[in-house]
C-alpha cells in the first residue's frame, strides 16, 4: 500500500503571521472576500479590524458572516452560501478555530456546487468536485484543520454530524501567530491539546506494518502536545508553548503522521465521539477523551506491543514482561494525562447521562443504520460499539 503527504498549504509561523493576509490574497487575485468567524470576541480585541484594514489598502472588498458554533452548523453555511452568491464572494477567509474553518470549507463546497444541497458531500451521495478557494487566520491550536482536507458539520435536522474529506478544501494558505491564542480559556485549550493528541494517536493505531521514522515522529509530538499542554494552562501568555502546540496541530492531521504505514488509521474514537457532539453538542476533544480508554481496553488484544510501545515512548511506563499489564499500563498513563489537563475520561463526566435508548440511537447511526463498520486497527460492529458507549458511560 502507498500512502501519499500533500500539503498545498503555504504556512506562515510566528508573531505577526495575521499581518501577511492582506499580501497573501493580492497573490492570489481575491477581489471580494468573505470574513467568516465565531463569537463577536475577535471584533472586540480588535483582531477583524487589524485584518480588514489589510483588505482595504489592498483594495479588496469583504463581506462578514459570523456565528459559528462549536461543531458548525448546517444552517450557517447554507446561509453563507446564499451571501457568498448573492455579494460575488471568490475567496473565503476563516478567522478562528477548527469549527470557523470547517464551516468555511463546507461553504466553499457548496459555493462551488451547482447541483445540489452541500449536505450531500457529508453523507457521502456526492463527492466534490472543485471548492472555492480558504484561506486560514488561525485563533485556536487544536483540530488541525488549517492544513487538513477534512471537513465536519452538523445538521440539526436529526442532530447528525458528518465529515467530508477532499484535498479541494485544503486551505491556500494559513497565518499562525501563536499570541492569538493566549486568551483561548483553559478548558478550550485542555480540548484542543486532547484533539490534537488524538489526531496521532487514530493514525499510529492501524492494521498493517509500521514505518518506524512515523512512529518515532508520532511519539515526539505526542510527548511535545502532552509537555506544551500543561505549560499553557499554567502560563497562557507562554510563547514556546503555545507556538509548539500551534505547529503539533497542523502537522498532527496533515497526513505527515500516516506517511508510511501500511494501512489507514482507526478513526473509530472520531465516529463514535462524532454520534455523542451531535447528539448533545459537547466539545470534541472532550468527547474523544471520555471515550479513548474504554475503546482502548476493547481493542488492544489486537496487538498489545502497539500499546506498550506507546507509553514507553510517550509517559515513560516500563515493561514488565506481562504485556496485559503493560499495555493496561499505557492506557492508564493517557488517561491520568487527560485528567491532568482536566478532560474527562467518562462521558458522565461531559455531563451526560445515557440511557439504554440512547446509547442503542448512537450506535445505530455510527454504523449508519446497519451500513457500516467502523476502525482498522480493529473492525467494530454495532454490538462493539454499543459496549464502549456502555463502558464509557459511567465515572471510573
Amino acid at each position: 500500500m502507498t500512502s501519499t503527504l500533500y500539503t498545498p498549504t503555504r504556512v506562515t509561523l510566528g508573531q505577526g503571521a495575521e499581518d501577511n493576509l492582506g499580501n497573501e490574497l493580492r497573490a492570489f487575485g481575491a477581489r471580494k472576500v468573505l470574513m467568516h468567524y465565531g463569537s463577536e470576541r475577535i471584533i472586540r480585541n480588535g483582531l477583524m479590524k487589524k485584518l480588514t484594514d489589510q483588505l482595504d489598502k489592498e483594495g479588496i472588498d469583504y463581506v462578514l458572516l459570523g456565528g459559528v458554533k462549536p461543531n458548525p452548523r448546517l444552517s450557517l453555511i447554507r446561509e453563507g452560501i446564499d451571501l457568498c452568491r448573492k455579494e460575488g464572494i471568490d475567496f473565503i477567509v476563516a478567522a478562528g478555530g477548527g469549527s470557523v474553518i470547517d464551516s468555511a470549507k463546507a461553504i466553499a463546497y457548496g459555493l462551488y456546487d451547482k447541483d445540489g444541497d452541500v449536505w450531500d458531500f457529508y453523507t457521502g451521495a456526492r463527492k466534490p468536485q472543485g471548492s472555492y478557494p480558504i484561506g486560514v487566520v488561525l485563533t485556536l491550536s487544536a483540530t488541525g484543520s488549517e492544513m487538513s482536507d477534512s471537513s465536519v458539520i452538523t445538521n440539526e435536522d436529526g442532530d447528525l454530524k458528518r465529515g467530508c474529506n477532499s484535498d479541494w478544501c485544503r486551505p491556500r494558505f494559513a497565518l499562525l501567530n501563536p499570541e492569538l491564542t493566549y486568551s483561548v480559556p483553559p478548558y478550550q485549550t485542555s480540548c484542543g491539546t486532547a484533539d490534537m493528541m488524538m489526531h496521532t494517536l487514530e493514525r499510529y493505531f492501524h492494521s498493517g506494518a509500521s514505518l518506524e521514522f512515523t512512529n518515532n515522529l508520532s511519539f515526539a509530538l505526542l510527548r511535545t502536545v502532552a509537555k506544551y499542554g500543561r505549560i499553557a494552562l499554567e502560563n497562557p501568555e507562554d510563547y514556546e508553548a503555545r507556538k509548539n502546540l500551534m505547529w503539533a496541530s497542523s502537522l498532527s492531521h496533515n497526513n505527515l503522521m500516516a506517511m508510511g504505514h501500511d494501512q489507514r488509521g482507526d478513526w473509530a474514537c472520531h465516529q463514535i465521539e462524532h454520534e455523542l457532539s451531535g447528539m448533545f453538542d459537547v466539545a470534541h476533544g472532550a468527547g474523544l477523551t471520555a471515550i479513548w480508554g474504554t475503546w482502548a481496553r476493547h481493542v488492544c488484544h489486537v496487538d498489545r506491543e502497539r500499546f506498550i510501545a506507546l507509553g514507553e515512548n510517550v509517559f515513560g511506563t516500563k515493561r514488565t514482561g506481562n504485556d496485559e499489564a503493560d499495555a493496561e499500563a499505557a492506557i492508564v498513563a493517557f488517561e491520568e494525562y487527560f485528567r491532568s489537563i482536566n478532560m474527562p475520561t467518562s462521558i458522565e463526566e461531559l455531563g451526560v447521562n445515557l440511557t439504554p435508548e440512547q446509547i442503542e440511537e448512537l450506535a445505530d447511526k455510527a454504523v449508519f443504520h446497519g451500513k457500516r463498520t467502523l476502525g482498522a486497527f480493529m473492525t467494530l460492529h454495532k454490538d462493539d460499539i454499543k459496549a464502549i458507549y456502555e463502558g464509557a458511560a459511567k465515572r471510573k
